[in-house]
């Protein structure tokens, strides 16, 4: 049995370049979706949100000397595009699914409604959340736990290229301490950047739990969702 009822998994846009670092791979997108799919088909009611840095990446020098309220809107766009990928990688896998933008674009994708969204997810659909908030100068580890809490998300699942939360960064130290438990108060305190820390304030502020683990070995979603630990758990 699962021990999440619902969950938000928020993913990095790069997860969905694969091997490369910009644009999207199709196989690992495919991949991705059949894991996703086979949570979804044991009872898990999934939001997901996508970054989009695997395209935002590739014009952030220009973006640079942009202004950030353009930047940060191209940025929504790219997550768009990566929501649209994924949807057409999970229907094909015979989940139902919705991408639901926080910007109108009635033709590309439907308008974020927060009933409509509860509705989709009460018939099985998984919902994936594109254009962040819609403002700029908030990340989309805010909008992941904007989205969490409207939709009573029992937990703010973040895939990354890591195994967890660790003390300092386990590429540059090999002699990184992870965790298996944090507090919220120890990762603001500790600047550990896992999340942004208005994105870590908000789950502290409603008691939402974090879970951080690597996507890159299959089967951990699964795994977090029957309630295994697998990685850091911030609570």
């Amino acid at each position: 049995m699962p021990r999440y009822r619902r969950i938000l998994l928020k993913l990095s846009g790069e997860v969905l370049a694969g091997q490369a670092s910009l644009g999207i791979d199709p196989a690992k997108v495919a991949s991705l979706a059949e894991e996703i799919a086979e949570v979804s088909r044991a009872g898990v009611e999934i939001g997901l949100v996508v970054g989009g840095g695997n395209f935002f990446r590739g014009v952030a020098a220009a973006a640079k000397h942009m202004d950030r309220v353009a930047a940060d809107h191209m940025g929504m766009l790219a997550t768009v595009i990566n929501s649209l990928a994924l949807q057409d990688a999970l229907e094909k896998t015979g989940v139902p699914t919705r991408v639901m933008t926080a910007i109108e674009m009635r033709p590309v994708a439907e308008t974020y409604i927060r009933r409509r969204a509860l509705r989709h997810l009460e018939k099985g659909r998984i919902v994936i959340f594109a254009a962040g908030t819609s403002n700029p100068y908030f990340s989309t580890d805010t909008a992941a736990t904007l989205r969490a809490l409207e939709i009573k998300a029992e937990i703010v699942a973040k895939a990354t290229s890591v195994d967890g939360v660790y003390d300092s960064d386990p590429k540059k130290n090999p002699s990184a301490k992870r965790y298996e438990k944090i507090s919220f108060s120890e990762v603001l305190g500790q600047n550990l950047r896992v999340m942004d820390a208005s994105a870590v304030s908000m789950c502290r502020d409603n008691n939402l739990p974090i879970t951080v683990f690597d996507l890159n070995v299959r089967g951990h979603i699964m795994r977090m969702a029957m309630g295994e630990a697998v990685g850091t758990l911030i609570a």
